[in-house]
């Protein structure tokens, strides 16, 4: 017997109609009833609206469910590199952020990650022989042409919505290393390859990628991409926009000089935000106190046995400006500011040696008649030339200015709002080597250092898929510093104990791990890892 029955959802208040179907249990001996969902109610004709049918899902277009790959097939492939990167996905948050906001392709995008930190600087096209030896998160081969639509489907939205969520991880309380570096291209399709200041010194033209990286946590968690010619100094405040629009409105940068400019730090002032930054000696801001405490500075007291430098720091104003179109005026004002200044004597005479071998250089040029015409600057001004028919050419050296240009040897300059104590200030800068670090990573690791792609589409997908593989290296090489593991192993020498380490699948049957050496326990435990055994 088939009958109407109708039923609230109690959170959202519609009516659904059922129909129930009363038929026989005979193993329980009593009257059961089948319901099935014919439609809703509309709340105002009280008329049966019937439900969208469910569309049978088409083989290969399934969206692909979450936990492990199933075991279709009897395979033997490695497996102890690929349990050591799910570990630190799962720690550091990467592999629940790529789900969230890639929800079909994260498998692969993982896959692809693996690939390039496993197989140093090979290229994509060989991701089909690999994947045939390991085990990896999608389970299959990714051709090139497959890849190359992955890295296309990657949106900007999808982009920041991942950056927003890594950042949210570990932006509390920490400074925030920001740098860039140029990549060279051929391309001629590329929108923003340009001819620039090259970084590597190539003859080429490049994108600029700037990168911002956190010092505590070791782990990058933003990129952007810029156009070849745009200089370093003019980059920032796009930054800081991108940062508020992200929802960070309380940082913490850390930047070399060649960010150094006045707008840039009124700009700083302005978000009200902390920083640190490298400032040249040249500046007359440095130079005017740098001269006040010269003999002071190089004293017994301001001596650092660790750093082996003297280290000193005062505190002096800057003068805030800001332009204030919608009011027509200009705010002018004094802000506190630290600067920060140092004396190394390795470096003084480091520095000294090179100019004295550039300098004899110089004169062997003045006296042979081979002068280049770049530098005719520096012969005018370190030297003075004489000639005679008699005597040929004499060079004498002028003294003052040679002098006026070692004098400022072994000095250099940190600017702060914030960190009042050099040394402290000397230890944060000093960790933002962990950004050329990463920029090395990326360009000979990881395969960065030219670009082969052939759409604007494909490079920020393939960018985005190589940045997360660096979140991973630099997950690594942060932990081998922590536990000094540098001393005995390199970072591949490590990835290669982990990635020989077999897995044997069965279909119906739980994973089996091969044997695992105690070397390689040690080297899973030195990470806090539990090395892996036979999963159910």
């Amino acid at each position: 017997m088939v009958a109407i029955v109708y039923q609230t959802n109690k959170k959202t208040g519609v009516t659904y109609a059922y129909e129930s179907e009363s038929y026989w249990d005979k193993e329980k001996q009593q009257s059961r009833a089948k319901r099935t969902c014919i439609g809703r109610v509309d709340p105002v004709t009280k008329q049966i609206v019937p439900t969208r049918p469910r569309k049978k899902p088409v083989v290969g277009t399934a969206k692909a469910k979450r936990g492990p790959v199933p075991i279709t097939t009897a395979a033997r492939r490695f497996y102890g590199a690929s349990y050591f990167f799910d570990w630190i996905g799962k720690v550091s948050g990467v592999t629940e952020d790529l789900r969230t906001c890639f929800p079909d392709t994260w498998q692969q995008i993982l896959s692809l990650v693996y690939y390039l930190i496993l197989e140093d600087r090979n290229p994509l096209s060989r991701f089909p022989r690999w994947a045939a030896t390991h085990w990896h998160p999608c389970g299959s081969s990714i051709s090139s042409q497959r890849s190359s639509e992955l890295f296309a489907a990657i949106t900007e939205a999808d982009r920041q919505r991942f950056f927003n969520l890594q950042g949210q991880r570990r932006i509390e309380k920490e400074y925030l290393a920001y740098d860039s570096t140029s990549v060279s291209s051929y391309s001629k399709c590329l929108k923003q390859v340009r001819y620039g200041n090259n970084k590597d010194h190539e003859p080429l033209a490049q994108i600029n990628l700037a990168l911002l990286f956190g010092q505590e946590s070791r782990l990058p968690f933003y990129y952007r991409k810029l156009a070849g010619n745009i200089p370093d100094v003019r980059t920032l405040t796009k930054l800081l926009t991108d940062m508020q629009t992200l929802g960070y409105s309380k940082i913490k940068v850390v930047l070399d000089r060649g960010f150094y400019s006045t707008a840039n730090i009124n700009e700083l002032y302005r978000q009200h935000l902390k920083f640190l930054i490298g400032a040249k000696l040249s500046l007359r801001l440095v130079q005017t106190h740098l001269d006040t405490v010269r003999e002071t500075l190089r004293s017994w007291t301001h001596y650092s046995q660790v750093y082996q430098l003297y280290a000193y720091s005062l505190p002096i104003t800057w003068a805030y400006s800001q332009d204030r179109p919608y009011k027509g005026d200009t705010i002018k004002e004094e802000r506190r500011l630290y600067l920060h200044l140092y004396y190394d004597p390795d470096r003084a005479l480091e520095d000294e040696k090179a100019f004295n071998s550039r300098l004899a250089a110089l004169q062997e040029e003045l006296l042979s008649n081979q002068r280049h015409p770049e530098h005719e600057q520096l012969y005018d001004r370190f030297f003075e030339v004489k000639q005679t028919p008699i005597r040929g050419i004499k060079v004498i050296a002028k003294e003052d200015a040679q002098a006026e240009a070692k004098r400022n040897y072994g000095y250099f300059a940190l600017l702060s709002n914030d960190v009042k104590d050099p040394i402290q200030a000397l230890e944060i800068y000093r960790r933002k080597d962990l950004v050329e670090k990463a920029f090395d990573n990326l360009k000979e690791r990881l395969n960065f250092r030219r670009l082969a792609v052939s759409s604007e589409q494909s490079l920020d997908g393939k960018l985005f898929v190589q940045f997360v593989a660096l979140i991973y290296l630099s997950y690594v090489t942060g932990k081998m510093q922590e536990t000094k593991l540098f001393r005995e192993y390199t970072l591949q020498e490590v990835l290669d104990e982990f990635d020989v380490i077999e897995c044997f699948a069965v279909p119906g049957q739980r994973l089996q791990v091969g044997e695992i050496t105690k070397r390689q326990r040690e080297l899973y435990q030195k990470f806090a890892v539990k090395p892996p055994a036979s999963l159910q």
